[in-house]
């Protein structure tokens, strides 16, 4: 068997907050080995996601954040497996806007623990973009996954409800960028990039305030 691996999945659909929607492409990250992973972050659509677990166990869907395009299909694909849904109880205002008549199967928080083939991922409460966004931090893998809190060249988007740069700022410098500089950040768009990376650039995004 295996060992423990981290499969990406890019899914194509909408973003929607504000009153605004936009385009946008979400990478769907899969963890774990030839029998039994998680998925982080079931964006738009369930059916390709559920094909890509090939008939492997799924354990757990693990949400970074409760946009709707980071959990469009988390219900569909728990439907499908029997896996439980689990985001931060921060993002239930932002869950209900997609999924009024499902909660979420389970809390997750600071410090909890998500195991699978293995591998240990502790979750990083990481407000800012949203109020319930984390982070999942494998060090067995050497990775972060990091949702939509830290991007290859900046922190995500601040400019909509529930979201303030403050707080990001403050999560990226605090919880994320103490960790090992080799760590790779899988984000929920986009190409990875990695601590050592992003470490430099902190007084820039505090120079910038965007």
């Amino acid at each position: 068997m295996a060992g423990a691996r981290i499969e990406r999945l890019v899914t194509s659909g909408t973003f929607a907050l504000d009153g605004g929607t936009w385009d946008v492409e979400n990478n769907v990250w899969i963890i774990g080995d030839d029998e039994e992973v998680i998925v982080v972050d079931a964006a738009h659509d369930a059916v390709a996601i559920a094909e890509a677990l090939g008939g492997r166990t799924l354990r757990a869907i693990v949400c970074t954040h409760a946009h709707n395009d980071h959990i469009e299909a988390a219900p569909a694909l728990a439907a499908r497996t029997g896996a439980p849904v689990l985001l931060h109880p921060d993002d239930l205002p932002l869950w209900k806007q997609t999924h009024p008549d499902r909660a979420p199967d389970g809390e997750l928080a600071e410090g909890q623990v998500v195991e699978v083939a293995g591998v240990s991922l502790t979750v990083l409460h990481t407000p800012g973009h949203a109020p319930g966004a984390v982070c999942l931090h494998a060090p067995a893998l050497t990775a972060l996954f990091g949702g939509d809190t830290l991007f290859a060249g900046g922190p995500g988007a601040t400019g909509r409800s529930y979201s303030d740069f403050p707080t990001i700022v403050d999560s990226i410098r605090d919880r994320l960028l103490t960790l090992p500089q080799d760590t790779v950040v899988y984000t929920g768009h986009g190409e990875t990039t990695t601590v050592a990376a992003e470490a430099p650039h902190l007084q820039e995004w505090l120079d910038r305030g965007f």
